[in-house]
């Protein structure tokens, strides 16, 4: 929002040679000037008044969808396609655009950070120790086995530690809780894919995965700002996703607002202004608009800061019974209602999504990759 002033105009009056009329002019500019200050004061306090009073009494109203970075494979939608009968193939090719079923290299070692040890695991024994921590042991076993597969694929490829380690055992890479998490479904869905991880052009792929898509999965180079785009992790509709996190809606004081945007708040916060989406369509760039100003940020940073599940979201304000949508730039407008949900899954962990460090190139604080199903 630009900077806005007020502006007077003096007339001019012409001017006078006898010293009594000048006299009288100056003092006439006296009681002009000490008057406007009077009117020009009082001015200020009522339009400050005034806003104060707008700004205390408006709702900052989000309505978002999903949890997680959006790339690769929903968690709740593989549930949702497993409960509609697709195999754990159909799902994976679904997520993952182009790509086929491999083998992983015989003795494929991985090694973990677990603490401040690293522990270096037979790719088996490591995935056992991950499935059950990363998606519920009663769900279909259509799902299990993707995500085994998933899981697989995302511990070969990823690289968090350098040469020192692959992985770490938190929701920065995949949830790794060892022996005690493993469960005889987990396992079996394990077995039963053994071995296999997904390929595109013959190579395995990196397999990010998350807890919710609200409907439709990410592009991987506006999730992860900087990451290479690859043929695999495009955005595709996600039809059976209809999780808990599938739609939601938060509403936050103008107050609390100003507080959690912090120093990207110029003056006294007044609403946020969307630039550009992804295709899903998660928020890209977006302004915070304050009385003195605005600031450019991204999706990432503001649902980081406002405590959101996901940067897919559509702000409006709400004052008294009056809701007006905010300024949105991208094209894209909110849904008027989410789409009903078929089915009621089973509850299962939250967290930001597998594979959180992100890809190469990707900033640190982007969650990508092995998520725990939510």
């Amino acid at each position: 929002m630009p900077n806005t002033s007020s502006t007077y105009h003096r007339d001019s009056s012409g001017s006078r040679t006898a010293s009594a009329d000048l006299l009288a002019v100056l003092a006439g500019v006296v009681v002009a000037a000490l008057t406007l200050g009077v009117l020009l004061l009082c001015a200020s306090s009522a339009d400050a008044a005034a806003t104060a009073s707008g700004s205390s009494g408006a709702t900052l109203v989000i309505d978002g969808a999903g949890d997680g970075h959006g790339v690769g494979m929903s968690q709740d939608g593989a549930l949702g396609y497993a409960e509609h009968g697709f195999s754990y193939s159909t799902i994976l090719a679904h997520y993952y655009t182009g790509t086929a079923l491999g083998q992983a290299p015989a003795g494929t070692r991985v090694k973990v950070l677990v603490g401040d040890r690293v522990k270096t695991l037979p790719l088996e024994s490591y995935v056992r120790g991950v499935v059950a921590a990363e998606m519920p042991a009663s769900w279909p076993l259509a799902a299990l086995e993707a995500q085994a597969v998933a899981s697989r694929t995302y511990a070969i490829t990823a690289d968090a530690g350098g040469a020192r380690f692959d992985v770490y055992s938190d929701t920065r890479s995949q949830m790794y809780l060892g022996k005690s998490a493993e469960t005889a479904a987990t396992n079996g869905a394990i077995a039963a894919t053994a071995g296999q991880v997904v390929t595109y052009a013959g190579k395995p792929a990196i397999t990010y995965f998350f807890a919710s898509s609200g409907g439709h999965t990410e592009d991987v180079q506006d999730a992860f700002p900087g990451a290479a785009a690859q043929p695999w992790l495009v955005g595709v509709a996600d039809p059976y996703d209809q999780g808990p996190e599938h739609s939601w809606t938060e509403s936050l004081s103008f107050a609390t607002a100003d507080r959690r945007l912090g120093g990207l708040v110029k003056g006294a916060f007044a609403g946020i202004e969307v630039l550009t989406r992804g295709s899903s369509p998660r928020i890209l760039t977006a302004y915070v608009l304050g009385s003195a100003g605005r600031t450019l940020t991204s999706g990432d940073e503001l649902a980081a800061r406002l405590g959101l599940d996901d940067t897919w979201a559509y702000f409006s304000v709400k004052r008294g019974t009056s809701v007006v949508s905010e300024p949105d730039r991208s094209g894209s407008t909110a849904p008027a209602s989410p789409p009903p949900a078929t089915s009621t899954p089973t509850a299962a962990p939250s967290g930001p999504g597998g594979g959180a460090q992100g890809p190469a190139g990707a900033p640190e604080a982007s969650a990508a990759g092995g998520a725990v199903a939510g």
